[in-house]
């Protein structure tokens, strides 16, 4: 992913302080390569919890299919814990091909992760798998 799509994510994280923050990513639906961040209102506006405006989500998907892309995940910040997904983001996590990214604020510094997802939206434990996050340079 560009280095402002990871910049952007930790500026609204630190922005949105101490409630979580949400967005999705968009990028081409062949490659799977990440290319746009769409900073997203969080819905439940809580410290522990995010839910995606519905409408914010519908201007994203609707972008980014204007422009040839597909939205490929979702980030979320948390504030207090490690950038690992916690129960609830197993649970609520729909789609096993997204890309689910935290940007935790626990430490001084952010620190931000990448997983895959599988199982978690049946109610079954979910399978969480850690993807390594590469940047360029733009």
């Amino acid at each position: 992913m560009p280095r402002s799509v990871l910049e952007a994510m930790v500026a609204q994280a630190l922005d949105e302080a101490p409630l979580e923050c949400c967005g999705l990513l968009a990028g081409d639906p062949d490659t799977g390569v990440v290319q746009r961040y769409f900073r997203c209102a969080n819905a439940a506006a809580s410290a522990r919890v995010y839910t995606v405006e519905p409408r914010d989500q519908l201007r994203a998907t609707r972008t980014a299919e204007d422009a040839g892309l597909e939205v490929l995940g979702v980030v979320h910040s948390h504030t207090h814990t490690p950038p690992y997904p916690s129960a609830t983001d197993v649970r609520q996590a729909p789609d096993p091909t997204w890309h689910y990214v935290i940007v935790s604020l626990a430490d001084a510094e952010p620190s931000v992760r990448a997983y895959r997802i599988v199982g978690g939206a049946d109610g079954a434990d979910g399978v969480v798998e850690e993807e390594s996050i590469e940047l360029t340079g733009e």
